[in-house]
Order: structure tokens, then sequence, then C-alpha cells
């Protein structure tokens, strides 16, 4: 069973990044949303009778908890070591915003949490991306949300406010790998901002509870499945 058509909130953070842009685009445009209410560190320069806009202090939850009231959060906080230039700051960004949102959400009656990590996240990663990002995914199952969706995609690909010289390498080196295996290793073939968004506002409007998650290559899939049947 699908939601086709409801009078929703969203809330969303990270509207300006690479996902965030496309989400909120798709949300506004979704006849399941009645609003869209975005959190932001400064005035993300969109206009529409559904959009609310609040330009908030991350470090200071207490002060706009009480503003995270609707029916689904969608997470899409995330930055890299170069710009955060130390794990600390990385993880306040990675794991502390996202999560204190998504526990400010919760208590809040919030029912549904769409949250993007990446491929390949795990506590017990190697690597200190993977292991913040798997233990964030472990932290939002602790909380009692109705349905939590996980996405997982690969190397994302799109024009960013900022340039990561290292994702357009990795993104080019990605595409032509997947095509010279043939799409043997199609999990790991790097993925469009948009298509991920698009998997996160369909995925919203099942009637699904408990925790699901979607690897990268099934967001590519379901991202054809829904352009060729209900394009939005």
């Amino acid at each position: 069973m699908e939601i086709t058509k409801d009078n929703k909130t969203a809330l969303v953070f990270g509207a300006t990044g690479l996902v965030g842009r496309h989400l909120v685009n798709f949300l506004l445009l979704h006849p399941a949303y009645e609003k869209v209410v975005i959190f932001v560190r400064r005035p993300a320069g969109i206009e529409h009778k559904k959009l609310v806009q609040h330009v908030i202090d991350l470090d200071h939850p207490e002060k706009f908890g009480h503003l995270l009231k609707g029916d689904d959060l969608y997470l899409c906080l995330g930055t890299t070591m170069a710009k955060a230039r130390s794990r600390e700051a990385f993880y306040k960004v990675d794991f502390t915003y996202a999560f204190q949102a998504a526990s400010r959400a919760v208590n809040n009656h919030v029912h549904q949490l769409m949250i993007v990590s990446s491929i390949g996240a795990s506590k017990d990663s190697l690597f200190y991306y993977s292991k913040v990002k798997g233990e964030l995914e472990e932290a939002v199952q602790t909380l009692p949300f109705w349905s939590i969706h996980i996405f997982r995609p690969s190397v994302l690909l799109g024009e960013r406010n900022e340039n990561r010289f290292g994702e357009k390498i990795a993104g080019r080196i990605g595409n032509l790998f997947d095509r010279f295996t043939g799409g043997l290793l199609s999990k790991y073939k790097p993925i469009e901002a948009d298509v991920v968004a698009k998997a996160m506002v369909s995925a919203a409007q099942g009637f699904k509870p408990g925790v699901h998650f979607y690897p990268s290559h099934w967001l590519q899939a379901l991202a054809a499945e829904i352009e060729a049947v209900r394009p939005f």
C-alpha cells in the first residue's frame, strides 16, 4: 500500500547539500506533503507556498527542538574529513547533529525517519567515515520511530556547491570499472544524488513499519521504476 495524497509535514536537515537540494524539490512537488520544513544554518534561497524555513544553530538543539513536529524526518547531514579538518568536527556533523535531530523529532511523535548513510557503513569498519556512519545507523535504530529507512548510496554524483575533486575522480573510475566488469560490481557504481532523493521520498510513502535498508544498486532500480510508473 502506498500513500498517494495526504496532508503530511516533512522535516528536512541538510536541505542545501547535494542530496538535500533534490530532496526538497521532490517534496515540494509531491502531493502527499502539505508542508515542507527545512532547518538550515543560513537562508537557503528557496521560496514556495509549501516551504517553511528555520535558520538555526545546530549546536543548540534546545532552541529549535520544539519546532521538530511533523510526520516524516529526512536527515541528509554530512561532511568530509577535508572540509571538517578534524575527526572531532566530522563526528559532530555526521553523528551528533543527526542523532540529536532524530532524538528530538521522535520525542515530538514524528513517525518516520529517512536517513542518508553510506555504502560500507559499519561501526567495526577500519575507515573512520564508514565507522561513524555505522555508529549512527545503530544509534537511530534505538529510537522508537514507527518506521526507519536507511539509505546506503555509493559515491554521489551531481553538482555540488563546493568542489570535491576526489569524489569526481572516484565517480569516473567507478563508472569505468563498472563498465569493464559488465556490472558485476554494480553495488559500488556511483549514483546520482537525485536518484537517492527520489528513492527517499518514495520509500516514505509506504506503510512499512520497522527498519529498512536500501543499498546503492537497489536505489538505482527503484528510481527507474518510479520514473516509469509515476514520475514526480
